[in-house]
């Protein structure tokens, strides 16, 4: 059954979707996206994933082609006509249509597409029990990580790097610190605390972060958000990282050396079980 996907106001079968040859989303990468979880058939932490949305596009001067409500409105009908129970919604918002030009202005109208992904098991990731392995990789990306725009080929990169050493993911560096995962913030549990990059242009605002953070210092739990470098996070007691699609995901391997016991430590299983309660208690 071919899915039904959202384009500029049309509700279309993903075979009919088309996006203009022009777009400066295809041409430039001068587009910004989301993607909010779906657990039981509802919305996971929906109005942060909308608040970060506007702020990325105020970044780049770029306007929204709808507005918060029917933005939810859209996001409810996908999850509806699809029959998503677990999974993802995907949403890209890009500058427009226009002739070939590095400087805009010229466009039209902002290209809005959003489609569902159904994810069954979503929660319930084998993952989460065994944890997962990373490798480090140089820190190569433009400056502005801070905006979630479409630019996503190094983290591709990195992501593949990562597959061809049988790990999981990569952790990128950047003078000696650990910025993030290609997809996920990066954290370690050392001396009884959660430490994890403080926020800043280096890495990406991540709406999981926040409420993980809070979810954290809720349990009395300290965190600390400061850089930490890679001998940090080798010693450290467990390591994890956070994401709209994997939640709180323990990590035991950093560049095939075991990190605490090896195996999901009690703090990242904590977040985990309380993250995904109080989610599914709010989610809408």
């Amino acid at each position: 059954m071919s899915r039904t996907v959202y384009v500029n106001g049309e509700y279309l079968p993903e075979e009919e979707a088309r996006v203009s040859v022009f777009d400066r989303g295809f041409l430039f990468a001068d587009g910004v996206y989301e993607v909010t979880s779906v657990l039981d058939g509802r919305l996971i932490d929906f109005p942060g994933h909308a608040e970060r949305l506007s702020r990325s596009l105020r970044e780049l001067e770029m306007e929204s082609p709808v507005t918060d409500e029917q933005l939810l409105d859209i996001h409810r009908e996908l999850v509806r006509v699809n029959g998503i129970e677990e999974g993802m919604v995907y949403l890209q918002v890009t500058r427009g249509v226009a002739d070939r030009d590095f400087a805009w202005g010229a466009e039209g109208e902002p290209t809005i597409v959003l489609f569902t992904q159904s994810k069954p098991g979503l929660a319930d990731n084998p993952k989460a029990r065994e944890g997962m392995k990373v490798i480090s990789i140089a820190d190569r990306r433009w400056g502005r990580r801070d905006i979630k725009t479409v630019q996503l080929l190094y983290p591709s990169m990195a992501k593949m790097a990562a597959r061809k050493a049988g790990a999981d993911d990569a952790w990128m560096v950047e003078d000696g610190f650990v910025t993030e995962g290609t997809s996920n913030n990066a954290y370690i549990v050392t001396g009884g605390r959660i430490v994890t990059r403080h926020l800043g242009e280096e890495i990406l605002h991540g709406i999981t972060r926040a409420a993980v953070l809070r979810v954290a210092r809720d349990l009395q739990m300290e965190v600390e958000e400061r850089p930490f470098t890679l001998e940090e996070a080798r010693a450290a007691d467990e390591a994890f990282v956070t994401s709209a699609s994997t939640f709180v995901m323990p990590v035991v391997e950093i560049d095939g050396a075991s990190v605490g016991e090896g195996r999901p430590g009690p703090v990242a299983a904590r977040l985990r079980e309380v993250y995904l309660d109080e989610m599914r208690a709010a989610a809408i």
